[in-house]
């Protein structure tokens, strides 16, 4: 009886993986996860506009004849129809809503 009971007990597959806790089962887990390759920022196509688009909405004879906050408004809108946020960079005459602070260091 007790050969029996061995028998059946050394068949029984005690441990054939290691414990989730254990470090060899980490270790397989952590390999089985695919690390992503780093993506190159020139893999995916151009999204701003075009060099000429530029050109174009800045050279526009309508809108430069406006006064320089209806330019600005006029370009930022321009932006805005091609999917880009136009900050109003050459307003100078109206002021900057953040004042430049020096800070002692």
């Amino acid at each position: 009886m007790r050969a029996l009971l061995a028998r059946a007990l050394s068949w029984v597959p005690w441990r054939r993986r290691p414990g989730r806790h254990s470090a060899k089962h980490l270790a397989a887990q952590r390999a089985a996860v695919p690390v992503p390759e780093p993506v190159s920022p020139w893999a995916r196509p151009w999204t701003s506009p075009s060099a000429a688009d530029v050109r174009a909405i800045f050279r526009d004879p309508q809108v430069l004849a406006l006064p320089t906050p209806q330019r600005e408004r006029a370009w930022a809108a321009a932006f805005a129809e091609l999917g880009v946020d136009y900050d109003h960079p050459a307003a100078e005459p109206l002021g900057s809503l953040v004042t430049p602070v020096r800070v002692a260091a």
